[in-house]
């Protein structure tokens, strides 16, 4: 060990004061550099538990989408066929037939199977095969604008009967409420919803507005924009049980501030992030209570990004289906981050539409003005479509969506869901995480709490809460005395190599720590743990030595 004297103090408070104004994927960057100079100079490995990118793909659906890929590029071929690298566009005739030819040719590629079943899937629904076939051959091509540019036809078909799938629970709905907007990834559709919420007159500078915390740190650094600066209230997971462990969940007084009526819009990550744990029934239930009784006109954002690595989860989008409005990624499921895949869904009776008809003359005049070049009656636009245009400053309108190879990937990401009627890949999932999870928390010493509300997707770790159950109050004090809470992070990096980050950053306990569960190997994740325990001991060795 090194002597924990000379290593604990590498910064001075002040510094580390600074430092912790910055938002944790920022503090990384240099987080990273630290630990990386730690590699070279020592015989520890560089392990990044940051940022939450997959170290795994979904193979299948991206066979699939190659495979279509071949088949869309013959099509083009068989139109026109330069010997300069000139080819046509696909065309519509007995299409469906080619499509039907090409993938009983290729029986022997896992990616066939994938796209033989989607196609029946659709086509059982009344859809005109050739019709199809047109979509997915110029869609994975490229060759046309997306239409319609809010997302492709068959695309939404498939995104909607995934959403229902996965984000309901057990609970049944009807699957074709909602309307989508494709776009580039979950920040995108975050960025989106905030724009276009203050655009449309639902949102003014100051308003107040309520984030669940813990949070991913854009939803506490958009709002603080000059553009918004709004009245931020937190809903915190303070909630403990008797032995004084985190639950993640939310009391009913923190729950109860969302009836006053000045809150206008809650934002939540469910499963939660950093956390990652689902909200509770209770939650929910009182959430229901509260917009019914009190607050019926709050506009909800939830972001389910993690809502597949826990089991029958539930969404807010269908208990408060006119209230909210879900961002739902594909990157972290299906291993896909650098694909930008994500949808917007609102109900197709929501209050943002309601809304948007109840506002001041004056601000309907002015909307009709900035949304006019779209439409005759642009003040019948609905807010789904009004969010397409705001992405593209509505002047641009005429080019806006998600380029259509992303929207076919994503298609093929969820008919792959679908079809996998024996949840093999989801049971994997969840299992693996849950290995990775119990391997970081087996040698830190801590105790992890059974808990079905669990996503594990991350795990946070309150040091405060061990260094009391280990150490004592008095340690406490002198750790809360003598250091800053970043201090934690900075020493993991510079004297293990290991990169987590701040989960203060993430408006959660001060002197907690995030670890992504995806990025590493189960063995690594042990190393992690030991490294956490490590740097705590060496608090309390220095906290002896100077007692």
């Amino acid at each position: 060990m090194n002597n924990p004297n000379q290593t604990c103090k590498s910064f001075s408070n002040d510094y580390e004061k600074e430092l912790e104004k910055m938002s944790p994927f920022e503090i990384k960057n240099q987080l990273i550099e630290m630990a990386k100079e730690d590699a070279k100079k020592s015989t520890h490995t560089f392990l990044n538990a940051g940022r939450g990118n997959p170290n795994w793909i979904a193979t299948y659906p991206r066979k699939a989408f190659f495979l279509l890929g071949e088949w869309a590029l013959q099509e083009c071929l068989r139109v026109a066929n330069d010997q300069v690298g000139i080819a046509g566009i696909p065309s519509k005739q007995n299409i469906a037939d080619r499509f039907k030819q090409f993938v009983s040719s290729h029986k022997d590629c896992q990616g066939a199977k994938l796209l033989e079943e989607t196609f029946e899937y659709l086509i059982q629904k009344g859809i005109d095969p050739n019709e199809l076939a047109l979509e997915w051959a110029e869609g994975v091509i490229g060759d046309q604008y997306p239409t319609p540019d809010r997302i492709l036809r068959y695309t939404e078909i498939l995104i909607q009967d995934y959403l229902s799938q996965e984000m309901r629970g057990c609970k049944e709905n009807n699957i074709d409420k909602f309307d989508l907007f494709a776009c580039e990834g979950g920040t995108a559709g975050m960025c989106y919803a905030f724009d276009s919420l203050q655009q449309n007159k639902l949102l003014q500078k100051g308003d107040c507005i309520a984030l669940m915390t813990p949070i991913f740190t854009p939803y506490i650094e958009i709002p603080k924009l000059e553009r918004f600066n709004f009245d931020v209230i937190e809903i915190s997971a303070n909630k403990v049980n008797q032995e004084g462990f985190h639950t993640w969940q939310y009391t009913d007084e923190e729950i109860d501030k969302l009836r006053d009526k000045r809150v206008k819009l809650l934002c939540l990550v469910n499963p939660s992030n950093p956390p990652s744990y689902t909200l509770s029934h209770h939650t929910i239930d009182r959430i229901v209570e509260i917009v019914k009784t009190d607050n019926p006109n709050l506009m909800i954002i939830t972001d389910d990004v993690y809502g597949t690595f826990v089991k029958d989860f539930h969404s807010l989008m269908y208990e408060l289906p006119e209230n909210t409005l879900c961002v739902y990624s594909f990157s972290k499921y299906f291993g896909a981050t650098g694909w930008r895949l994500a949808v917007i869904a609102t109900h197709k009776n929501n209050i943002f539409d309601r809304m948007i008809k109840e506002l001041p003359h004056t601000d309907k005049q002015a909307l009709s003005k900035r949304y006019g070049s779209l439409s005759l009656t642009p003040e019948k636009l609905r807010f789904i479509d009004r969010l397409v245009a705001d992405s593209r400053l509505v002047a641009l309108n005429h080019t806006a969506g998600l380029s259509t190879p992303q929207q076919i990937q994503m298609s093929l990401f969820a008919a792959f869901a679908l079809l996998d009627k024996q949840n093999a890949y989801k049971s994997k999932m969840q299992s693996m995480i849950t290995s990775r999870l119990e391997a970081l928390w087996k040698t830190t010493g801590f105790t992890l709490i059974p808990d079905e509300l669990r996503a594990g997707y991350y795990s946070e770790i309150d040091i405060m809460v061990w260094a009391h159950k280990l150490y004592g109050e008095d340690f406490c004090n002198y750790l809360k005395t003598h250091y800053e809470p970043i201090d934690f992070v900075i020493r993991l990096a510079k004297e293990t190599a290991i990169v987590l980050l701040n989960g203060d950053g993430f408006d959660g306990p001060l002197w907690s720590v995030r670890a992504s569960l995806a990025n590493l190997d189960e063995q690594s994740y042990l190393q992690i743990g030991t490294a956490i325990r490590k740097i705590l001991d060496e608090y309390y060795t220095i906290y002896l030595s100077q007692k």
